[in-house]
């Protein structure tokens, strides 16, 4: 594909995915949560180009740094998102503020990777950006799945993060 049409597959399962996780929905653990990560994957590495062949050190350490910010990116998306259980035992999930705040903490990031590369001079195809994107959904998905399957049947919400921890009360002015 081309610049441009992978960085429009890129814009559009970021927003379809956005969307979606802002919204309370119900979740099956037995569906195949992998299935978009491993298409973007595919998508991503049937390219050629992924590493620039004039700075092939580079560009190697520039998709390691995507990587690991795609799956410190997705880890924190999950732990910030709020799971709970119906009353018949349907598992809901919804992302918190939090969980947007990581998520635009980690395009941040993406962007400052993207911007070292350019001005190092190494040629980045967007197949990086799709690489990144499938490996953050694919951690998510994991951790989601995970906690829904570890989510008991007490119908009680689970902390989107700081399990175990007493409310603060709030004190007046």
């Amino acid at each position: 594909m081309s610049g441009f049409a992978d960085a429009l597959v890129i814009v559009a399962v970021a927003a379809v995915v956005i969307v979606r996780q802002f919204r309370a929905r119900a979740i099956d653990t037995d569906r195949r949560w992998w299935l978009l990560p491993a298409i973007l994957a595919v998508v991503a590495l049937r390219e050629p180009g992924t590493l620039d062949d004039h700075h092939p050190a580079a560009s190697a350490a520039l998709l390691a740094v995507e990587l690991i910010t795609g799956v410190v990116t997705g880890a924190g998306w999950a732990w910030t998102t709020r799971i709970w259980t119906a009353s018949d035992g349907a598992v809901w999930t919804r992302s918190t503020r939090a969980g947007a705040v990581v998520w635009l903490v980690g395009m941040a990031l993406r962007g400052g990777v993207h911007a070292l590369g350019v001005a190092s001079g190494v040629h980045q195809e967007g197949s990086v950006l799709m690489l990144g994107l499938a490996v953050t959904l694919l951690v998510r998905g994991g951790i989601l799945a995970w906690r829904a399957q570890s989510l008991g049947t007490s119908g009680r919400p689970v902390p989107a993060y700081g399990r175990g921890m007493r409310l603060a009360w709030k004190e007046r002015v």
